[in-house]
């Protein structure tokens, strides 16, 4: 009988796939390192300081095509294109809601510097806010009295011009009637033998 060699290496047939463990950590490490260094590149330095959201100084045009016709072509520049074109962020928008949404919305606001936050109004602006408003409302009660007194005064005119076209009418008829009323010939009248040619109906 053979006797059994000890030296022979022995085949592994386990099938498991065995990870060098210092390998994956150094390609672990190398890809944290290359990570970091995105971040730093991506970080071009302090945050942009936007400012605060502000009213419109301006009024947006919604009206100005409607009803209107346009020729639509495939090769016309986007300001000429059918719908409402922004010139700040350079894009056209086909409808009159979506283009209010559009100019209101986040992306349209950083274009133009600002940030979606709107500023904190201080105690004094407040104040002085309430003075304007309260000027606003006196000048427009006083406007209120004045139309008060417009409508009375145009009532009063009107119904004298009403009054004055009545007389005007009441004259033509006179008028008329006069001209209608044929002259009476006593003469003849007599001649044929009644006292005039007047007729029964008044």
């Amino acid at each position: 009988m053979a006797e059994p060699n000890n030296n022979v290496v022995g085949i592994d047939n386990t099938f498991r796939k065995k990870f060098d463990r210092e390998e994956y950590l150094q390609r672990a490490r190398e890809r944290e390192e290359k990570e970091a260094e995105g971040r730093k590149s991506k970080a071009r330095g302090p945050p942009v300081q936007r400012k605060p959201l502000k009213q419109r100084d301006y009024e947006v045009d919604l009206e100005s095509r409607l009803g209107k016709t346009q020729v639509v072509t495939p090769i016309a520049p986007l300001s000429q294109q059918a719908g409402y074109y922004c010139s700040v962020c350079e894009c056209v928008v086909k409808d009159s809601a979506n283009y209010l949404d559009h100019i209101n919305g986040k992306k349209h606001q950083r274009a133009l510097g600002m940030s979606m936050r709107v500023e904190r109004a201080s105690l004094k602006q407040v104040q002085e806010r309430f003075e304007v408003l309260k000027k606003r409302k006196d000048s427009t009660s006083i406007t209120v009295q004045d139309f008060d007194e417009r409508m009375l005064k145009q009532q009063q005119e009107e119904e004298e011009r009403k009054r004055q076209r009545r007389e005007k009418k009441k004259e033509k008829k006179k008028e008329k009637a006069a001209e209608e009323e044929p002259e009476e010939d006593a003469d003849i009248a007599a001649m044929m033998g009644f006292g005039g040619f007047r007729t029964s109906k008044k």
